[in-house]
């Protein structure tokens, strides 16, 4: 039967995914560096850009959970006395598989998750870079060590946790779990992956990467399936030392109620967004009009870091508008540089506030409310809106090419409006003045701020939101808090 890896351009994989032979890939368990037997119940992953099956999907059970957590937790102790440069070594040459096969990844990405196949080589890009990233941060990290007034020396020491359940969403398949595995290993702990069971195609293709880089056995599980059972068995696994999750704000709330009683456990909740864009009337509007287009429409505006509320001062309003909905009409075009959104029910939901936004006289100024029941896969064209603060479709993470406009009038309009959320996970501010930068970006209820720019990253800085967000953060120094165990030792100089 063939497989994703036999087909490494987008040409060849339509060709056969069009063919009269084609049949749906089964993807498997891999537990403890093999692929496990066929499942009982399969869950259908469907190309978003035609509607068909693209691939089978194990709906894993919780006795398939608990054979990865064990092969994990019997890999452990070997792996977590693995020294620093080895662990790195195994890390580079992921990465170096990966990038070798990067076109492959970038071709069943875009198909599995519907984005384009632009974006998709950007994010297996990223995937390598969190390889190399934690591969070097484990060679160069330091400790701390200080002297008591009676000449103790005091240091920290750091070991491993333990066992993680890494969960990752659909909408950045391979970048996202990567972030989540690249740490885990560099920092000598084990796993079970479960990545969406809506994109599981590149984390299969992952599988065969950790086959081919010859890592330990049962170092890195991957199960396959939905929050339940297949979620919900990991977290509440007793023998799960920590979670790393990325995903919605109610899951991550049931996986606080699902852990509560486990006080050991460390878990990171990376989860929604409805980020604020403040434009302010010192920009060059040509360039605050891409800047903020491409915070709200790329990857079909299917990124929790999405500037969706654009807020722009008063005195500029009425040009900005004109000229973005120009921009986004010319450079955010369906099928060519905007892909289909993942699945039915995200079109239909996306498809429920396009509905809603009917109510509001003049509200769409691009745009429209697409059919209710769609043919040929689940395309949403890019849509902008003007409601009032109270729309739920202002309040909504929507996560879909919907951007909203407003205007206010005063620095402190914008700053309450922006942080008027549950959520808080990154905003966008759009200025020249370089006093104002920190005076409002300081006071954006954010984890991530940026300033005339969108979505850089430095990996070892925080990654991770305030409010309904989620809870911790990831990266560099951050990871390694949720990755290890911290002890303070006490030795005498006599």
């Amino acid at each position: 039967m063939s497989q994703p890896w036999d087909f490494s351009s987008l040409e060849a994989a339509e060709s056969h995914l069009q063919s009269s032979a084609f049949e749906p890939f089964h993807l498997q368990n891999l537990i403890n560096g093999e692929h496990a037997p066929p499942a009982n119940t399969w869950i259908d992953a469907i190309n978003p850009k035609t509607g068909q099956a693209l691939a089978r999907v194990p709906n894993s059970s919780a006795e398939d959970v608990d054979r990865a957590v064990h092969a994990a937790e019997a890999a452990f102790p070997a792996w977590s006395q693995t020294p620093a440069a080895k662990r790195a070594g195994y890390l580079t040459r992921i990465a170096a598989l990966i990038e070798d096969r990067r076109e492959l990844f970038a071709v069943w990405e875009s198909l599995d998750q519907g984005k384009t196949l632009a974006r998709a080589r950007v994010e297996i890009d990223r995937a390598v870079s969190n390889f190399r990233y934690f591969a070097a941060y484990i060679q160069n990290q330091q400790t701390a060590a200080r002297w008591t007034d009676d000449n103790i020396l005091t240091y920290e020491h750091r070991s491993p946790l333990g066992v993680f359940a890494l969960i990752s969403p659909w909408n950045m398949p391979l970048y996202l779990l990567t972030w989540k595995i690249a740490p885990c290993l560099a920092f000598g702990c084990t796993a079970v992956a479960k990545p969406s069971e809506l994109t599981s195609v590149s984390a299969y293709l992952l599988g065969k990467v950790l086959q081919d880089a010859q890592l330990p056995p049962g170092v890195l599980n991957l199960v396959y399936g939905a929050g339940n059972p297949t979620g919900s068995a990991l977290v509440k696994h007793p023998r799960v030392r920590g979670i790393s999750f990325t995903g919605g704000t109610a899951t991550g709330i049931q996986i606080r109620r699902d852990t509560v009683e486990d006080i050991g456990k460390h878990v990171s909740l990376e989860l929604g967004g409805k980020n604020p864009t403040l434009v302010f009337d010192d920009v060059d509007l040509d360039v605050a009009v891409a800047m903020a287009a491409r915070a709200a429409f790329e990857n079909q505006g299917e990124i929790c870091l999405t500037g969706s509320r654009i807020y722009v001062q008063k005195s500029i309003h009425d040009d900005f508008l004109a000229r973005f909905v120009a921009y986004v009409q010319q450079h955010y075009v369906l099928g060519k540089t905007v892909g289909a959104v993942v699945s039915l029910p995200h079109y239909s939901k996306i498809r429920s506030y396009l509905t809603l936004a009917t109510q509001y006289p003049d509200s769409f100024k691009l745009g429209a409310v697409p059919p209710e029941t769609p043919t040929g896969g689940y395309w949403i064209e890019p849509t902008i809106l003007t409601v009032p603060d109270d729309s739920p479709i202002m309040r909504d993470e929507i996560f879909g090419p919907v951007a909203t406009v407003s205007s206010f009038e005063s620095e402190e309009e914008a700053i309450s409006r922006a942080n008027d959320s549950q959520y808080g996970l990154a905003g966008i501010l759009l200025t020249r003045d370089g006093a104002r930068m920190r005076r409002v970006g300081e006071r954006l209820d954010a984890g991530m701020v940026w300033v005339n720019c969108w979505l850089v990253r430095e990996l070892g800085t925080p990654f991770g939101g305030m409010k309904a967000s989620g809870t911790g953060r990831e990266g560099g120094d951050y990871s390694r808090d949720v990755f290890t165990n911290v002890r303070t030792l006490h030795i005498p100089s006599y």
